[in-house]
């Protein structure tokens, strides 16, 4: 009922968003008027209005080339390998170029687009051949694909790193660093060719009992049938995944923009002043960080509750006490895949200690195959996006995995 009702008043707002949209196609016609104070107030809170709709479309990556070996190459995007529910997206250059690492980078699915890891994509390109778990929005997936769970996301990254093929490295981000872990324990107890030979952990709730967050609180507020009962929603039949039980992408997004309202407000009224002064560079930054965290996917409702559950209320690995299609995870037989973790000092999401935990895990690696980063300054968002990822996290990464190979 809620999904539909979000729907309905998408919908009845739509003809505003055309009619704002209709109203800044004029603004050349209006000649000097168009340019007075009066009427940049008014076309700025018109633009405003225009990119208030949220998307349900995965944005582009956007990366056409990139700086690599002291070059800049041709960068296309390949699917190598497709499920329903996700695609393993390569990043190919254009031939000629040395022989680089070969690197899955694990995306989460939080309730936006891989794409925001566009960022860590164009970085890690540099000196790596990238791979990304390029997930689909479950609005999307008919129902008679099936079910997607959390041991269906580790089934994934397994058959990822099959396709990639041996001497590979693996690098998660936030939420995926549980199942990567987990995947990662299975590939070595396995003895599979392609474990990969270093995995990096990045700002992910490997242990949510350290240093808890307002997140792990709110996790831990209601039991699991609270969140099954009051969170989970049917996809309208107007969708290919119409009657599909999911957690829907808006309630995610309702969710951030809940926990640091006043800075999305400062964010959002910097960028009217911008638009308003007719400061269009200052303005852009902004913008297309909101275009690309107002493009939202839903998760199933298999993969959020049991990752709730799993991960947030129990700390089911953390404690050795997860199991994965009826056999326990164990990190300790994970000895040939170094480990690096990162984490933020301001992280308010994933709380320093939570990702460093999977040293305690991984007890079958010896001391020189573990690294452990902290980084001052940065938050969330900052451990895999921004200026100090790629001047002062990135060159960490890049040396681990280096020695790694």
């Amino acid at each position: 009922m809620l999904y539909q009702l979000f729907q309905t008043m998408t919908d009845l707002a739509e003809p505003g968003r055309q009619f704002a949209a209709a109203g800044l196609r004029a603004r050349p016609f209006l000649g000097a008027f168009g340019q007075q104070p009066i009427a940049s107030s008014l076309f700025a809170a018109l633009d405003m209005a225009v990119h208030t709709r949220l998307g349900a479309e995965r944005p582009d990556y956007a990366i056409d080339s990139v700086i690599s070996g002291n070059m800049e190459v041709a960068v296309r995007e390949e699917v190598v390998a497709a499920t329903p529910f996700g695609d393993l997206l390569h990043f190919a250059k254009e031939e000629g170029g040395l022989p680089q690492p070969k690197l899955l980078l694990v995306a989460p699915i939080s309730g936006h687009f891989a794409t925001l890891l566009r960022n860590t994509v164009q970085v890690l390109l540099r000196d790596h051949d990238v791979y990304i778990t390029d997930w689909k929005n479950a609005r999307d997936v008919p129902p008679s694909a099936g079910a997607f769970g959390f041991d269906d996301y580790v089934d994934h990254l397994v058959h990822f790193m099959a396709e990639i093929g041996p001497a590979a490295h693996m690098v998660a981000v936030c939420q995926p660093c549980v199942p990567a872990l987990a995947a990662v324990a299975l590939m070595s107890k396995d003895g599979h060719p392609a474990t990969p030979l270093s995995l990096t952990l990045m700002g992910g709730p490997v242990d949510v009992r350290a240093n808890p967050t307002t997140v792990n609180d709110l996790a831990n507020q209601h039991d699991y049938q609270w969140f099954a009962d009051n969170l989970i929603h049917t996809v309208p039949g107007r969708y290919a995944g119409g009657g599909r039980k999911v957690y829907p992408g808006f309630l995610q997004l309702t969710a951030f923009m809940a926990m640091n309202a006043g800075r999305h407000f400062d964010q959002h009224r910097a960028l009217y002043q911008h638009l308003a002064d007719g400061e269009v560079e200052e303005a852009r930054p902004i913008r297309d960080f909101y275009d690309e965290y107002f493009a939202v996917l839903d998760l199933t409702a298999e993969f959020y509750l049991e990752t709730i559950d799993r991960v947030f209320q129990r700390a089911l690995l953390a404690r050795g006490e997860l199991d994965y299609r009826g056999q326990r995870i164990d990190c300790g037989l994970i000895r040939r895949t170094a480990l690096l973790t990162v984490e933020g000092e301001r992280d308010d999401i994933c709380a320093v200690g939570q990702t460093a935990a999977a040293h305690e895990l991984c007890t079958g690696l010896r001391p020189h195959m573990k690294r452990h980063y902290l980084q001052a300054g940065v938050g969330h968002y900052g451990v895999f996006s921004g200026r100090k990822w790629e001047n002062q996290i990135y060159p960490q990464v890049r040396s681990f995995i280096l020695g790694a190979c």
